[in-house]
């Protein structure tokens, strides 16, 4: 009703809008409106009229049936005002026995299943979105309002508290700075009474404090000395090792990580509170380093994650703060030295980690600590050395050297515990010696190192069954390729191959050749649920690796095509090793070459995948003829002419093997698409051959220029025709059947005869109308002869090609798919009709050569001389169609003869008689009309035909 209802509205509303849009939309909202008030008014309208039988049968469903047999009283009548017809029926039916199961209320049935009346059903399940927010929602309610919230909350409060109150009283001077300080100190300690007696009364109010009194101990020393340099930098130190045991005690002692964490962020917090006072770095880098040593004493006993991850983000993240805002040069050796302590700290903590958490596959690693360090140092330490010669190359060599000895150490004293952290220590290593690379030397000869090293980790998982190292391969050859590729630009050597653009490119093309080879079949793995994930994706990769190779191998002969040679003399520019038009063919003869020894690898060793190439070689020839004719070349031109021959022999080679080999069924039909496009591109070729003849004889502003794509397309039509043709006939399928036909026509003839030419055929047609309209027959250097130059001559064999093929396609048996349009009448007009284009416009021609009329619309239009010769042709065409039906008995063609008289007429009536002079006037009107009384005379209309009686027949 609802829809309905929006559905008139909108009719409604877009009518009184006069048909505008915002009609149809207001309409539609009124009418939803006006649906949803009906529907509740007709609703409550039922629900009154049916109250009355809807308290029957909720009282006989709440009562059991031993209660309804034994009451007497007999059930009220039920009004049958506003029901339905199915309701009096069950009003009226008999009452059931009471040892029988009552069956149910249809009416009850209808009524529960109206949604109006339905029982209101239990909570809605959630929605995916409820299901995931609302377990969030709740974890952060239970931290916000659970367990020791408030007392967090205030012991940081209080801590900011302090550290601004010590900053006021010492700017305004209230007390003495050892007074104020001493009250701090005495705060602290408090802190730490109070929580340490109440550590088993009430263990979480009592860790929360004891953190509060260490942190606020830290901030006192650390103002005393820093800020007020109320005793040595020494001192404070060593009061402050104190402070941290301290901490780390009772840490341990009370196995409180909680205690731990809060302890250490007031420590690594102190800093930040009171930065800006000035001093040396150097006493903050100290001071940190005393915090991560005392986070390495409690790795050695608790594997507390959280606290290193405190560490880790604290340290790394102040270093990095400080080094983008304040690092100048004179702080080196500072910084330096507080880097190499904080990765030796944390690479450590981590190793301690891994031995004290056993897991099923081996001790577990922390990620973030094994990758951490050398991810942020890295960057820290480029950031010191950048300037230096070479500074980050060795900063590489320096973590590759860390990690690779750590991963030595493991894996000599616990190789089967340490297994995930060995192998992630290892793929680190590895990584900053394959990083030390590109930071020494060039990015192509990068890529070269990088691209082996990436296939050495891949052969290596396929001798240990291990699916990490040969993800790790894959992933560091897809970066070599990337680097090579942004390096990409002319390469300058004088020695042909013997250069880093072809050796770079080539030892990737060998590393992905390499890693294609085997993948191609399924690699053993350790059958782990990481690695069954991994394994569906590496049965796919055999194909996009032997790409990748290909594309390399081709890229490397790319590289060395279009080297430079540097200068032979002083002031000389640097010069190609090759004539930049001689380049696109080269380019075409390594792509094919290579193709080509592809697809004979892969015949020979089983090899499916790498004769893929040899499928391209047509895709690569038809680029390359683009490219050169865009240059201006021609293919016949010398040395281009041998080039192109000796990669079509390649091509024609490879096709014709990929046509015997049996294992390549599923790609018949490429097979035949390429059998096809080699027809289109060879008729581009003789095209291009016809276009150096014009060129060499300087014919282009010729009648000769004009024919030649329709010249070059009618002779392979006939070609084809005469070629393939045969062999669509039932005589040539039984030639075939003694082995008759060869290579290509023994599978592809219909490919040739049919696919190939409906194309051409098409062209010619367009070509031959298009030549008809446009050329003015200029046969330069030969005199214009009618019917006999070179226009008038192409379009005669283009309407004969034209007429031929159909005839070829007609005849075949059986005919190929979709050519039946060629029987039909609409393919006949068509041919009749670019006939009688050709016609009139060989007597334009005639006129503009021989009259010299202007070759122009409106000269043309405007002559009496064309208007009078195409009445009279009109006429003559309309005779000789009409008198060859008459005697062949042919209706059809009799009324298409017929057709052009009227147009005649008209066009004497329109034309003629306005623009004709009184001389041509008379001729044209005479002639036309001795013509139709010839006609008349001559060519009468041939009867219908007769259907044959079958009774006389019979």
């Amino acid at each position: 009703m609802i829809v309905w209802a929006g559905i008139v509205g909108a009719l409604i509303g877009w009518l009184f809008a006069d048909l505008e849009t915002y009609g149809l939309v207001i309409g539609g909202l009124i009418g939803l409106v006006v649906g949803v008030g009906l529907r509740h008014s007709v609703r409550t309208e039922v629900a009154r009229a049916t109250r009355a039988l809807q308290d029957q049968i909720d009282s006989l469903t709440a009562r059991g049936p031993s209660e309804r047999g034994r009451s007497a009283a007999p059930a009220p009548p039920v009004t049958d005002v506003g029901l339905s017809s199915t309701a009096r029926a069950a009003a009226d039916e008999p009452t059931p026995s009471p040892w029988a199961t009552p069956p149910p209320s249809p009416i009850g049935a209808t009524l529960r299943r109206n949604p109006a009346f339905a029982t209101p059903a239990g909570p809605a399940e959630p929605s995916v979105v409820g299901a995931i927010i609302t377990p969030v929602m709740t974890a952060a309610k239970n931290w916000l309002f659970g367990g020791n919230t408030i007392v967090r909350v205030g012991l940081i409060i209080l801590f900011v508290g302090l550290s601004f109150l010590a900053r006021y009283a010492a700017s305004a001077g209230l007390f003495p700075i050892e007074l104020r300080l001493a009250l701090v100190v005495a705060v602290g300690i408090a802190l730490l009474a109070v929580g340490f007696r109440t550590r088993e009364r009430r263990p979480g109010f009592g860790l929360a404090l004891q953190g509060g009194g260490i942190a606020t101990i830290y901030l006192a020393l650390f103002a005393a000395a820093k800020l007020y340099a109320l005793f040595p930098i020494m001192a404070a130190f060593v009061l402050m090792i104190v402070v941290c045991a301290l901490g780390c005690t009772l840490a341990l002692l009370q196995r409180s990580q909680a205690l731990a964490v809060t302890a250490f962020a007031g420590g690594f917090a102190v800093p930040l509170l009171l930065a800006g006072g000035g001093g040396s770095i150097a006493v903050v880098f100290v001071y940190y380093t005393i915090l991560n040593l005392a986070i390495l004493v409690i790795a050695q006993r608790q594997a507390w994650r959280v606290l290193n991850l405190l560490g880790f983000f604290a340290t790394f993240g102040v270093a990095t703060l400080w080094g983008t805002t304040r690092y100048q040069p004179t702080d080196f050796v500072a910084a330096q030295g507080f880097l190499i302590a904080s990765v030796l700290i944390y690479v450590a903590t981590a190793v301690l980690y891994a031995r004290a958490t056993p897991g099923r596959l081996g001790n577990m690693v922390d990620t973030t600590l094994l990758f951490g360090p050398a991810l942020a140092g890295f960057g820290l330490e480029v950031g010191l050395v950048h300037d230096r010669p070479f500074g980050s190359a060795f900063a590489a060599i320096g973590f590759a050297a860390l990690y690779l000895g750590v991963a030595a150490w493991t894996m000599r004293y616990r190789r089967e515990t340490f297994r995930v952290m060995n192998e992630t220590m290892l793929a680190i290593g590895i990584g900053f010696v394959t990083l030390a690379v590109p930071l020494a030397l060039g990015a192509r000869w990068t890529s070269a190192a990088w691209a082996l090293e990436g296939a050495g980790a891949f052969w290596v998982g396929l001798r240990q069954a291990r699916w990490m190292p040969r993800l790790f391969g894959i992933l560091l050859l897809l970066v070599a390729a990337l680097i090579y590729l942004g390096g990409l630009s002319d390469t300058v050597s004088a020695i042909p191959l013997a250069n880093p653009g072809f050796i770079g490119a080539m030892l990737i093309a060998l590393a992905g050749l390499a890693t294609a080879w085997w993948l191609r079949e399924p690699l053993p793995h350790s059958r782990s649920r990481w690695a069954n994930a991994y394994a569906r994706y590496e049965t796919t990769m055999a194909a996009p690796a032997f790409v990748f190779g290909f594309f390399f191998w081709f890229l490397a002969w790319f590289a060395d095509i279009t080297r430079m040679t540097p200068p032979r003399a002083a002031g000389l520019r640097i010069a190609p090793a090759f004539d930049p038009g001689l380049q696109p063919l080269l380019m075409l003869l390594a792509f094919v070459g290579s193709a080509w020894a592809a697809q004979y690898a892969g015949r020979r060793w089983r090899w499916p995948v790498a004769t893929r190439p040899s499928y391209t070689s047509l895709m690569a020839l038809v680029l390359t003829f683009i490219v050169t004719a865009g240059q201006g070349h021609h293919v016949l031109q010398m040395p281009d002419g041998l080039l192109w021959t000796a990669a079509i022999l390649l091509h024609l080679r490879m096709l014709y093997r990929n046509d015997q080999d049996q294992t390549a069924t599923e790609l018949r039909a490429v097979l035949g698409v390429i059998h096809v496009g080699g027809v289109w591109f060879a008729t581009a070729m003789l095209a291009d051959g016809l276009w150096l003849a014009i060129e060499t004889a300087r014919l282009w502003n010729t009648a000769w220029a004009q024919v030649t794509l329709l010249f070059a397309t009618v002779a392979v039509l006939v070609a084809l025709t005469m070629w393939a043709g045969r062999t669509l006939h039932t005589a040539a399928a039984q030639d075939d059947a003694m082995g008759g036909r060869r290579w290509p026509l023994d599978r592809h003839a219909q490919a040739y005869g049919w696919y190939a030419a409906v194309p051409i055929a098409a062209l010619v047609y367009l070509g031959a109308l298009l030549t008809a309209v446009i050329s003015s027959g200029n046969a330069a250097p030969l005199p214009y002869l009618p019917l006999l130059n070179p226009v008038d001559l192409t379009l005669g064999l283009s309407l004969a090609a034209l007429e031929l093929w159909r005839r070829t396609i007609v005849a075949a048996v059986p005919m190929p798919p979709g050519s039946a349009a060629l029987r039909d009448t609409g393919m006949l007009a068509a041919l009749a009709g670019l006939a009688f284009v050709m016609v009139n416009t060989v007597w334009l021609r005639f006129t503009h050569q021989m009259l010299g009329i202007s070759w122009s619309g409106d000269a043309l239009l405007d002559s009496v001389v064309v208007q009078t010769g195409l009445a009279i042709l009109w006429t003559s065409l309309a005779l000789a169609l009409m008198v060859l039906a008459s005697r062949r008995a042919q209706r059809s063609l009799w009324l298409v003869g017929a057709g052009l008289l009227p147009l005649t007429v008209i066009k004497l009536l329109l034309v003629d008689l306005n623009a004709a002079g009184g001389g041509a006037r008379i001729i044209t009107f005479i002639v036309v009309g001795v013509l139709m009384l010839v006609v008349g005379y001559l060519a009468p209309l041939p009867p219908k035909a007769t259907p044959i009686d079958d009774r006389v027949v019979a």
